[in-house]
């Protein structure tokens, strides 16, 4: 139990979770089996080893004896498992190919896969190991764009070793979603009553408390603010007691770089890491993850059955401990999950009232340049990180023509791309709220990033498109010149700039480059590549409305 927790509040371990962390304990008793080199335990994490290594070796598994030879035991983790309770369940399971004109007496293996919200082709295949051709339905398959939730596909099931397929924790529950926009953050760090509820820290906007350390972080990151606090409390008992020693003091998410020290920054490092894990596996960008003080080149296949959720614990949690450590962490009975539930209830509840994410024919309403008609701009950077060095891909930079370079002041407007109301404008930022219903974290919402404090527009304006919301500049974040950041984001999830709904301003279509930061726009013929420099092959113009169809 973590301090602070209620005893009444503990959480139902049931069966399909119970077999999870079965199948996981053989799984990592195989693994100290095979003479892997041993891991220190980790100085920082809250969670003892040795309770989650009692836990892991502890169920008797029938058919093996004490002193056996387990190493001849197959690695038990299949793709097949159903995940627990989801808002939009997967529920695949093994099924010989459907039968055809022929009989043929040695089917292939197949999952059975219901679609979830953000699927699409291009991800799934590289998820199964499979090529596009070889995924079958009985409904049209689109080949660009997104699945409808819950359509059945038949796909060769090719991966026989995986990390659990088990499912942990919804996207809603990960993302700026819906499901928090009721959600209280001080009074919640208050009633708890640790640590965090009388921490101070220092930032550039001043001193906050813990609880708007937290708020800064969720909103600027687009992030679940439960999650962050679930965080802290496993790995260093912030919210509900005190740190154990300095370590997690200074370092309370257990990442011990010194140039990453205090909440703030923990913080930021552990949402980059959820990023990477839930954008790249929404892009099909991921398929497998490496442990903590791993040999190089070795990783884990991750079960393609999973949601991107759960795909973004998996690759934080891999980034803190070894592949023991991490398994323990995550399915045993004192689990990140479980304290999760214990600490906000059940989260497949919450998200049966919000999910999915991605409703059914989802596509961006009507964007404009974010410049006046006639201007010429440059377009500085391709798709890249919405927020922070390693996010989503889903931002695209844009700077006005000057003589001079770097951070200059200048007279140029960034204008709104659509109508919507101004729900933030602060530290460089400007949000526009396109369903107007005040919260960011609901339907469309726009960010644009290094707006000037001079002249830049109020929270609480009603916009209409071509609006001024203000100066572009350098304000806001790391910048070398004058510039304004875009990017989209639909129920608190960042929408990728190149990605199966694409970034599309008047016309002109966001495309990703080699590496973040290049890329290009097209529309029809035309082509507009990125260039930080802002030479002759970056320059657009806006020359006239989009007209609607």
């Amino acid at each position: 139990m973590k301090p602070g927790i209620p005893f009444g509040l503990k959480t139902k371990f049931n069966a399909k979770r119970a077999g999870t962390f079965l199948v996981l304990a053989i799984w990592l008793f195989v693994s100290l089996a095979c003479a892997r080199t041993a891991q220190s335990e980790n100085d920082y994490a809250a969670t003892a080893l040795a309770q989650l290594l009692t836990a892991a070796v502890t169920p008797t598994v029938p058919g093996v004896e004490s002193g056996s030879n387990i190493e001849q035991i197959p690695l038990p983790i299949q793709v097949t498992n159903t995940p627990i309770q989801p808002a939009d369940p997967p529920d695949p399971q093994s099924s010989p190919t459907p039968s055809g004109g022929t009989s043929d007496p040695n089917p292939a293996p197949v999952i059975l896969y219901n679609t979830q919200a953000g699927d699409t082709l291009k991800a799934l295949a590289a998820r199964f190991a499979v090529a596009p051709a070889e995924i079958t339905s009985p409904s049209p398959i689109p080949s660009e764009g997104l699945f409808s939730p819950k359509q059945l596909l038949v796909i060769p099931n090719r991966l026989t070793e995986t990390t659990p397929s088990l499912q942990l924790l919804p996207d809603s529950e990960i993302v700026f979603s819906p499901s928090a926009v009721n959600f209280d953050i001080q009074a919640f760090v208050l009633q708890s009553g640790g640590y965090l509820s009388t921490y101070r820290e220092e930032l550039s906007t001043g001193f906050l408390t813990g609880a708007q350390v937290i708020q800064r972080v969720a909103i600027e990151n687009s992030v679940n603010p439960r999650v962050l606090l679930a965080l802290l409390e496993y790995q260093s008992h912030w919210v509900y007691g005190q740190p154990n020693n300095l370590a997690q003091t200074d370092y309370p998410l257990g990442h011990t770089d010194y140039h990453a020290k205090g909440l703030y920054k923990q913080l930021s490092w552990a949402v980059q890491h959820l990023s990477i894990g839930y954008y790249g596996w929404r892009a099909g960008l991921i398929t497998e993850i490496s442990f903590k003080g791993a040999p190089q080149n070795t990783s884990a296949r991750l079960a393609p059955t999973l949601n991107a959720g759960t795909v973004a614990l998996q690759v934080l949690f891999a980034q803190l401990y070894n592949e023991t450590q991490w398994g323990g962490a995550l399915y045993s009975p004192n689990s990140f999950p479980e304290l999760y539930e214990r600490m906000f209830d059940n989260p497949w509840t919450r998200a049966q009232l919000v999910e999915p994410l991605y409703p059914p024919n989802l596509i961006q309403p009507k964007l404009e340049l974010p410049f006046a008609v006639g201007k010429t701009w440059s377009l500085t950077g391709g798709p890249h990180s919405a927020w922070g060095p390693d996010g989503a891909l889903a931002a695209i930079d844009f700077a006005p023509a000057s003589s001079e370079h770097g951070c200059v002041v200048s007279t140029d407007w960034v204008r709104a791309s659509a109508s919507g109301l101004v729900v933030r404008s602060e530290n460089g930022v400007v949000t526009l709220d396109l369903d107007g219903d005040g919260y960011e974290q609901t339907g469309w919402v726009l960010l644009y990033l290094h707006i000037s404090r001079d002249a830049r527009v109020a929270p609480g304006t009603w916009v209409d498109t071509n609006d001024q919301l203000g100066h572009p500049s350098c304000e806001g974040g790391v910048s070398t010149g004058t510039h304004t950041h875009m990017a989209r984001k639909f129920n608190g999830e960042w929408i990728l700039a190149d990605g199966p709904i694409p970034f599309n301003l008047s016309g002109w279509i966001a495309h990703n480059g080699s590496k973040p930061y290049l890329g290009f726009l097209t529309r029809g013929d035309q082509t507009v590549t990125a260039s930080q420099y802002g030479s002759f092959e970056s320059r657009i113009t806006r020359t006239q409305e989009v007209t609607e169809e």
